[in-house]
């Protein structure tokens, strides 16, 4: 990918991550106000509540718009670094691995559904222990 479509892609990659952190603000009480205007201008029945349970949801979708978004530029990355140079595309996607844990766990445990973390630790560990039993972060792998 190169070119105007390598930008295209870059930008579409800051976008959702933007997008991200407006939801995953939205997860904290204290931090909601963009993800409640963007709530309140997108929802056609009038004002929302971010009650805990909304907040849960537009927090976890923030958290995975951001992982979404560095698993792309990942791709993106990986389209100019073929064959054994991959690590920087591992490096990128475990970063985003571990945003996505930390945002989503973080949310998760501060709204009441700390068992979603529990979930998220499972599903970190299923990905870490083949990136790291690997190799594929090591500087010569």
């Amino acid at each position: 990918m190169t070119g105007l479509w390598r930008t295209w892609m870059i930008l579409w990659c800051w976008g959702v991550a933007l997008f991200g952190v407006i939801l995953a603000l939205g997860g904290f009480p204290a931090t909601s106000g963009p993800a409640q205007f963007l709530l309140d201008t997108m929802y056609t029945g009038g004002t929302t509540t971010l009650d805990a349970p909304l907040r849960f949801g537009v927090g976890i979708q923030g958290a995975l718009s951001i992982g979404i978004a560095l698993l792309v530029y990942g791709a993106v990355r990986a389209a100019d670094m073929p064959g054994s140079r991959s690590r920087p595309v591992w490096e990128v996607c475990t970063a985003a691995m571990i945003a996505w844990f930390v945002i989503d766990s973080s949310i998760s445990v501060f709204n009441d559904f700390a068992l979603n973390a529990v979930s998220n630790t499972f599903l970190m560990a299923g990905f870490l222990a083949p990136v790291l039993a690997s190799g594929v972060l090591r500087r010569n792998a």
